[in-house]
């Protein structure tokens, strides 16, 4: 079978035609440039009006085809703008009943994923796509593609783009600050800021702006602008590498174009011992192969026909039921000898303290950032940990006993906690002693919070079963807080985590937790949260 796809969700047209055999073979595109500000949604429309036909035209000389070999349409059907959606939907519904075959649409941001899978061959990876219009870390995971993390507020290209009209550059942004950047490798503090597994650009693109007004270099506000969303972007990748256990990281996206992301990322996967992919440049942007691609892949005479061919500009990458993914296997990453366990931020490494097992928990430097950056989050992070575990102990939660601190080797000494993790207690438990359980741990985060106590990663592998009780572990991203804002977005860590791990049974366990939280005003800040992701 041979599918002709259509993209144009923003501003680029593409036209791609791809076989079952994943040939891909046209792959054809024009790029509106505005004169001035961002992208015009009715502008978009427009140029997609304007060069569908003929980049339709070039996509079968480039392939040797004609029309009567196409045996499938698809386009992308969302997210994106709306009018731009619609002008393509216009011209795939008219494609198809011309040559009278069948129209289905599809995921833009599963086309990036697919795509990116099929020309570098990962097989199973965890995927930063970095866009102008998206930022999310997603991972297949029981039958969806989940996703871990995402940007609440700008996506990372439209937060370049941003930036470099506001002070004057022009459009697009990414490439003018990238070449601003590799002129220094000086760098100023700027926002740093992680939300659980999610990321905010906002503010850091509000100081960044605010420090070049003030007279700070262009180039070393571009580049410190650069370092810190790019380490931010890292740090969250390798967190859902940790938790996920996969060996394969693809980065996908028209910001993949910038090469210092790039050689963060490489850096990044080199340091946890996984694989790192990169598509060619001409299919991590938007491209009309990606679409081409996921139509075949997707092709269900149930989802095919004018019937099912509107548009979504909020169609989220979760929403869509994967039916071509048959599992989820992925190799176990393979560690050096003298570590036992590798989490995102630090090596665990076994020991003996006076005579009793312990672990050091070693906080290695991460190349990927600059030092200044490293090194202020490390000590920051190691010297809290320690004050956040013991004061857990206040309210009578388990956490391990702290042996020794090293702030020189950033490394914390502490009891070694022999105990399966939660996610490996849910098998083969009955749902009553399950549910007691997880009525515990809720309980349990309560009290944590009540003195004030984020832990700030709460996944099912920081949380540890010991006797039938919990036991919490590694504080590292933790940080004393009262806001309401900062213990719902812990729980919403917890709550991902959950989905991610035992999608099937999360909402359920979620319940089990809540009822053991016991606050009603939570919830609805959970639920707060959750609709700043994008298209909510």
């Amino acid at each position: 079978m041979i599918c002709l796809g259509i993209e144009g969700t923003a501003e680029k047209t593409g036209i791609g035609i791809v076989d079952s055999d994943g040939n891909i073979l046209a792959t054809c595109g024009d790029q509106l440039y505005p004169e001035v500000g961002g992208i015009h949604p009715r502008e978009a429309a427009n140029f997609h009006a304007e060069h569908i036909v003929p980049l339709i035209n070039d996509a079968l000389d480039e392939s040797g085809l004609s029309l009567n070999d196409i045996d499938l349409v698809s386009f992308a059907k969302g997210p994106g703008l709306g009018p731009a959606l619609r002008t393509i939907a216009t011209a795939a519904r008219s494609l198809s009943q011309n040559i009278n075959v069948p129209l289905i649409g599809v995921n833009h941001c599963i086309g990036h994923v697919e795509i990116g899978k099929l020309t570098t061959g990962a097989t199973n990876p965890v995927t930063l796509y970095a866009s102008g219009g998206n930022t999310q870390i997603i991972s297949y995971e029981s039958g969806r593609y989940r996703i871990i993390g995402e940007t609440l507020d700008i996506a990372i290209g439209n937060c370049l783009d941003q930036f470099s009209r506001d002070i004057g550059l022009g459009h697009p942004g990414g490439p003018i600050v990238e070449k601003h950047a590799l002129n220094t490798d000086e760098t100023v503090e700027l926002p740093y800021v992680v939300k659980g597994m999610d990321l905010s650009f906002s503010g850091i693109l509000t100081s960044a702006i605010n420090k070049y007004r003030k007279g700070v270099d262009l180039d070393v506000v571009c580049n410190s602008f650069q370092q810190t969303c790019f380490a931010m972007l890292c740090e969250v990748t390798e967190r859902a590498l940790s938790y996920t256990g996969k060996d394969e990281v693809l980065l996908c996206g028209g910001v993949a174009a910038n090469s210092t992301l790039r050689n963060m990322l490489q850096v990044m996967c080199e340091e946890h011992y996984v694989d790192f992919y990169m598509p060619p440049m001409k299919y991590c942007g938007d491209n009309g192969s990606m679409i081409a691609r996921l139509g075949l892949l997707s092709y269900n005479e149930n989802l095919c026909g004018i019937e099912n061919s509107y548009i979504n500009p909020k169609y989220r990458t979760d929403q869509v039921e994967v039916t071509w993914i048959n599992n989820s296997a992925c190799n176990m990453i393979e560690l050096p000898d003298e570590i036992s366990y590798k989490g995102a931020e630090a090596d665990i490494i076994d020991c003996i303290w006076d005579e009793k097992d312990a672990i050091i928990k070693h906080r290695i430097k991460k190349s990927y950032r600059t030092g200044d950056i490293d090194k202020k989050l490390r000590l920051e992070r190691t010297k809290e940990e320690v004050k956040l575990i013991n004061d857990c102990k206040k309210v009578n939660v388990r956490t391990p006993f702290i042996y020794s601190v090293d702030l020189e080797n950033m490394n914390i000494i502490e009891e070694k906690i022999n105990a399966k993790q939660l996610q490996d207690v849910l098998i083969n438990n009955d749902d009553g002693y399950i549910e007691k359980l997880f009525n515990m741990i809720g309980s349990d985060v309560s009290n944590i919070h009540e003195a004030g106590i984020i832990h700030g990663d709460l996944t099912t592998a920081n949380i540890l079963v010991s006797n039938d009780e919990p036991v919490f572990i590694d504080f590292g991203l933790g940080k004393y807080s009262d806001l309401y804002e900062d213990k719902g977005t812990d729980l919403l860590v917890f709550k991902k985590s959950l989905t991610t791990i035992v999608p099937e049974k999360s909402e359920k366990l979620f319940n089990y937790f809540l009822d053991g939280y016991d606050d009603d005003n939570i919830i609805k800040k959970i639920e707060e949260i959750e609709q700043r992701g994008r298209y909510l």
